[in-house]
């Protein structure tokens, strides 16, 4: 396989931080937010804060092994060079594309309450339409396909300033109601916005995929880790202002009953039928799936080159120099995948498996620091104590979600 080709390094630093912002962003925002405030009712803000803490620590994680190891498969990776198990890297690996597919498939399932505003078909014909043009675009090549997702996350971007510009005047409500945020932590309380957080963890998720474009990424060594950083400052800022303004505008529990939450707040907000809201968010939660169908077939790519994988799912196509099969493959379970399971039982089967890895993610960091205590990287370091965090973070955000009732 030596002479075959092989991955281009293509993405610039901005290019990566719009990529990031396209897989963070999406869904998780324009859709779940309103299954959000079913749990949570006012508190949805809190849950974002709640779900940015428990992300932080282990991006911190991410963006240091992005460092170490500038290479695709990046979670898999990482757990090797930790444990030196080759059975729990190819587990993590499994998990790791089982996460992009569940993820891709929550996302286009979730684009359907939107794309149903301009188009009366049914859900399935949309999804199967959706997701063969994806994937087609997923195979067209990274440099094009990363440019497409950059103007899209931009698009996005624009589509939640729009709501935060059309609901504005809520915020001069604000101080009068800021003790309806704060909870009394009564159990009902706690309980309700355990699960909101869970589920806007789902809206974090998606800077950890970003290390899998590291051989297609220029200097990853220095450009991943900023990138995943900066990605996820931006989406907090939004998050946190879209989740107010969300709850004051419109009650959480006209917000949990709408298929296009956001599009309801800017209709409630106007007056006006939220034509160009509703045409942003379904680019936007598209942009989501299209990037989990990159990321996920490059994990089968770098699987395949360690020889964990089988090696068809190496092949790099010598025109398009993507790896088609795996994007294929990729693709189609993506389409049982969104057929099959609504979608938050989608986004919570994401967010628990992406715990799971988060946790031996820390811990791999943790005992490579233990091990190789004289590294120096040129890109980023972070202290011992980080990984440990992120660590006992993730396992007791997961364990909190076992104990609840409605977990």
């Amino acid at each position: 396989m030596d002479n075959s080709p092989t991955l281009k390094r293509e993405l610039s630093l901005p290019l990566m931080i719009f990529f990031g912002l396209g897989n963070i962003l999406g869904a998780g925002i324009y859709v779940l937010i309103g299954n959000i405030a079913g749990h949570a009712a006012m508190y949805t803000p809190l849950c974002f804060l709640a779900a940015a803490l428990v992300t932080v620590f282990t991006a911190f994680t991410y963006a240091e092994l992005s460092s170490r190891f500038p290479v695709s498969a990046g979670a898999a990776v990482y757990v090797q060079e930790g444990f030196g198990i080759p059975a729990l890297s190819v587990v993590v690996g499994f998990l790791i594309i089982f996460t992009g597919i569940v993820s891709a498939a929550t996302i286009v399932r979730g684009s359907v309450g939107y794309l149903q505003f301009f188009v009366n078909l049914p859900a399935e014909v949309l999804i199967f339409f959706v997701l063969t043009v994806l994937g087609a675009m997923a195979a067209w090549g990274v440099k094009e396909s990363a440019s497409i997702v950059a103007v899209i996350s931009a698009i996005e971007i624009f589509g939640l300033a729009l709501v935060i510009v059309a609901a504005g005047d809520a915020f001069q409500d604000l101080p009068g109601r800021l003790h309806e945020f704060v909870p009394e932590f009564e159990w009902p309380d706690i309980e309700g916005i355990s699960i909101g957080a869970f589920l806007a963890f789902y809206a974090y998720i998606g800077y950890e995929d970003m290390v899998n474009m590291a051989e297609e990424t220029r200097d990853p060594v220095r450009t991943l880790p900023y990138s995943i950083l900066l990605s996820l400052l931006i989406a907090m800022l939004l998050y946190m202002t879209v989740a107010i303004v969300s709850v004051l505008t419109l009650t959480p529990g006209l917000l949990s009953q709408s298929d296009a939450p956001l599009a309801s707040v800017y209709r409630q907000a106007t007056g006006s039928d939220p034509v160009l809201l509703s045409a942003i968010s379904v680019i936007a939660v598209i942009n989501g799936a299209l990037i989990q169908i990159i990321m996920s077939a490059r994990v089968c790519y770098g699987m395949s080159r360690r020889e964990l994988f089988p090696r068809c799912l190496g092949i790099v196509h010598p025109v398009t120099r993507t790896p088609v099969i795996a994007t294929v493959i990729v693709t189609a379970v993506i389409l049982v995948m969104a057929l099959w399971l609504p979608i938050e039982t989608l986004a919570k089967t994401t967010s628990a498996t992406l715990l799971v890895i988060f946790s031996l993610v820390n811990i791999a960091l943790w005992r490579i620091k233990q091990t190789q205590p004289n590294f120096t990287a040129k890109g980023f370091i972070v202290p011992r104590w980080v990984p440990a965090l992120g660590f006992l973070i993730s396992i007791m955000f997961l364990s909190l979600q076992l104990v609840s009732k409605s977990g």
